[in-house]
């Protein structure tokens, strides 16, 4: 069996609780340049609304060319919605920013702003890049908005690397549905009661591709099940490109464990990071995958921030998950991913383009302890092979933490950085407690009181409303 037998039926993306769909048409993009000329003419030919919603919309040179865009559209009577991040834009972009959108007839929320009532809640972010536009296209991808992605030409400062896809057809509807949700979840705190769009209208277009949309909302975990299922089945080639990779053991495992079967397994991630403390973890778990036959390239540009995968020459995925918890568990994403053989390629070809301008990273000859992968004269796996690797890896995530406590299992090295880092974290705080004791007394108390503020608050209101109702 092929992967693209594997893939057949919808039973497949039950585990990503994706919501497929057939007849639809891509087009790939490459790096900001090209992506926001595709976005700014979406907006500009928009005739009925534009929906965008985006981890980070920065107050720079290209944030304000989108402002504009979005204005004249707003101007011309489209309903424009957009949907930013309260994270994502903090010290990027200002109230007077957002303000000047609402003025203009813009519909602007802010996705999960600190609350009194919900102090924890702020950890779930939207991280999804989105924009559709009148119900027959859309676009997905890891582009935020912002002169990162445009780069310096005059300076020699290039963009930032990254990749996009634009769609029509009945996936857009989808993808449409997943920002009614969180479009509901910035003004309500909750999305849609069951996170399930309604039924896709439109013509189909015909011959068209079949594509899934993953709409990760938090606690779902449907991409990381299938990261890990396509770790599984695939039988030649896994080829994957992160910004942010910080993989669980488990998927650790199931990468090594397919490279160990024969795949050429590839992983491509940023030289250096604009997030110095993730590259270190990231690196962290080198080792494990080189010793497995895992090949890791290094960009060697300023940035590679794509998030996307090619597998076997027939599937591909696109969206804005990176490989680490935050993606995986608490964060909102959107994913598409795409079975086509044609698209597969043209991932491939730019995949090959940007082993081209990185370093592959390599283990020392001679070092003690080190198993060395076997070569192979060619690539691929029967099918069936090492199936008890996805379940042995799916209860590797829980049991990392407590065995690291209860000494139950030896931790790999790619654990070694993130116990460092949390015992040293540990360590210090509990010297600042000793020696300034008063000041965190003070932030302790705090912390106490604002949720008390915002329970107080919550009584009273509910108070009112019950005298209001009993005076009816």
């Amino acid at each position: 069996m092929d992967m693209l037998e594997a893939l057949a039926g919808h039973s497949f993306y039950r585990v990503a609780e994706g919501w497929p769909s057939t007849g639809n048409l891509a087009r790939l993009l490459k790096d900001g340049p090209q992506t926001y000329a595709a976005w700014l003419e979406a907006i500009e030919r928009a005739e009925k609304f534009v929906n965008l919603e985006n981890y980070i919309f920065q107050e720079d040179s290209t944030g304000e060319k989108f402002a504009r865009a979005l204005l004249a559209a707003a101007a011309r009577g489209i309903r424009c919605r957009l949907l930013y991040d309260w994270l994502g834009c903090r010290n990027r972009t200002s109230s007077s920013f957002w303000q000047k959108l609402r003025d203009g007839g813009v519909e602007v929320r802010c996705y999960n702003a600190p609350q009194l009532l919900h102090p924890l809640r702020w950890i779930s972010r939207d991280h999804r890049k989105v924009l559709c536009v009148d119900g027959v296209l859309a676009f997905t991808g890891g582009l935020c908005i912002g002169h990162d992605w445009v780069g310096d030409p005059a300076k020699g400062i290039p963009p930032w690397r990254d990749t996009a896809i634009e769609l029509k057809g009945p996936a857009v509807g989808y993808i449409d549905a997943a920002f009614e949700d969180s479009w509901l979840a910035a003004h309500e705190g909750r999305g849609l009661a069951t996170g399930v769009p309604p039924p896709v209208s439109g013509q189909e277009c015909v011959p068209g591709l079949e594509v899934s949309v993953i709409a990760g909302r938090p606690d779902s975990m449907g991409l990381y099940r299938l990261e890990q299922l396509v770790a599984e089945i695939v039988q030649h080639s896994l080829w994957l490109t992160d910004g942010y990779f910080v993989a669980t053991t488990a998927y650790v495992r199931a990468l090594s464990g397919a490279a160990q079967a024969g795949v050429d397994v590839r992983l491509l991630v940023p030289g250096s990071s604009d997030m110095p403390l993730v590259g270190a973890l990231s690196k962290s778990a080198y080792r494990p995958l080189l010793e497995a036959g895992v090949r890791v390239f290094e960009w060697n540009g300023p940035m590679v921030h794509a998030k996307t995968a090619v597998a076997d020459g027939c599937w591909t995925r696109i969206g804005s998950s990176n490989s680490n918890l935050a993606s995986w568990i608490t964060n909102r994403e959107l994913d598409v991913t795409i079975k086509s053989q044609v698209l597969a390629r043209q991932m491939e070809a730019m995949f090959e383009s940007d082993m081209a301008n990185s370093t592959e990273v390599v283990l020392m000859r001679g070092v003690s302890g080190l198993r060395r992968p076997v070569a192979s004269s060619q690539h691929g796996r029967s099918a069936g092979k090492n199936t008890r690797r996805l379940f042995s890896g799916a209860i590797g995530l829980s049991s990392t933490l407590a065995a690291s406590f209860t000494k139950r299992r030896v931790l790999g090295p790619e654990e070694a950085l993130v116990l460092l880092s949390g015992g040293a974290g540990l360590i210090l705080l509990g010297l600042a407690v000793l020696l300034l004791p008063q000041v965190f007394a003070g932030l302790f108390g705090i912390a106490a009181i604002a949720p008390g503020i915002g329970l107080l608050l919550r009584a009273i209101r509910l108070w009112r409303s019950g005298l209001r109702s009993h005076g009816r």
